[in-house]
């Protein structure tokens, strides 16, 4: 069995919080959970769910992940509870570590997740802000390994937003020595604290490319992939970004100029004609709904990893 000892009771703020030989471990964990390799029982842990964000594959993956396990979620919906009504995240954390054995926080700000995390005695797990979407990544490079099965020489290219999924892509594929390429119309850029680390895990330098040439950056490219151009809480700027991000969709014309046994990822949920091409999203390239699977896998491998002692 492997061993998860080294998580055990850690936090999952950020990608950066795993080690290249971590993220290997924790995808290897998830294909033998997805392959019926392991039936592993954690009762009487009870995980808790903070969404300030609405969630559909994160909230249900994390809840099923968790029945896998043996044990039982606890939705704590901000407006049903005193959370909502503004109770200090300090108080909130240190009530729910004596109830919870982990809490999955789903929310904008990285600084709230940080407050969390300072406060609680039990693993904190970002299970999405504003900044990152980790578990996300995790599921997105276990639907690589299991297509292309290495990640030596793949090329990942991202189109669309330098929002957080394509921080976390980022971050994880330099642990992973992925070449990462983010195509995305000028002031969109990924996070430059992001774009620094990065650049200081690669051990291959020049891997990481940020380019506003969509075109170029699909070239060869063995995995395409694109998110929502207006993410939750960017409602008001939407019209003005579905203007800025024209060209920017993934459909046959760029489709290919990649690798011809090139994969297609969408982290859902999906607008199609927008972001990407119904054509493309139903093609047989599309792996977008494996990728969704795999949420449920890596986030039972890491909850395992986290209360494993």
């Amino acid at each position: 069995m492997t061993n998860c000892n080294k998580l055990a009771c850690r936090n999952f703020l950020s990608s950066l919080d795993l080690s290249t030989d971590e993220v290997v471990q924790i995808l290897n964990l998830a294909k033998n959970f997805k392959t019926n390799q392991l039936n592993i029982e954690l009762k009487n842990k009870v995980l808790g769910l903070i969404f300030d964000k609405s969630s559909t594959r994160t909230r249900v993956s994390f809840q099923v992940a968790m029945s896998r396990l043996g044990g039982s979620t606890i939705d704590l919906n901000p407006s049903t509870s005193q959370i909502g009504r503004g109770e200090p995240i300090k108080d909130t954390a240190r009530t729910l570590s004596r109830y919870c054995d982990v809490l999955a926080i789903r929310t904008f700000n990285q600084s709230d997740l940080e407050e969390y995390a300072k406060w609680s005695s039990k693993p904190i797990v970002n299970a999405l802000t504003d900044l990152e979407h980790p578990c996300q990544a995790l599921a997105d490079f276990m639907t690589i390994k299991e297509e292309l099965g290495e990640f030596k020489n793949v090329v990942l290219t991202f189109i669309g937003d330098g929002n957080n999924v394509a921080n976390s892509l980022i971050l994880c594929g330099a642990l992973l020595g992925v070449e990462i390429r983010i195509a995305c119309p000028k002031g969109y850029e990924p996070n430059p604290f992001v774009i620094s680390k990065a650049n200081e895990i690669y051990k291959e330098k020049n891997l990481l490319k940020i380019t506003n040439d969509p075109n170029i950056a699909v070239l060869g490219a063995n995995v395409l992939y694109t998110d929502v151009w207006s993410s939750m809480g960017e409602e008001e700027h939407k019209e003005d970004k579905d203007k800025d991000f024209r060209g920017y969709s993934i459909d046959n014309n760029l489709l290919k100029r990649a690798d011809k046994n090139a994969i297609v990822l969408h982290c859902l949920p999906a607008y199609r004609s927008k972001e990407i091409s119904d054509e493309v999203f139903e093609s047989d390239n599309s792996r977008i709904f494996e990728q969704a699977e795999n949420r449920m896998h890596v986030q039972q491998a890491l909850l395992y990893c986290l209360l494993s002692k």
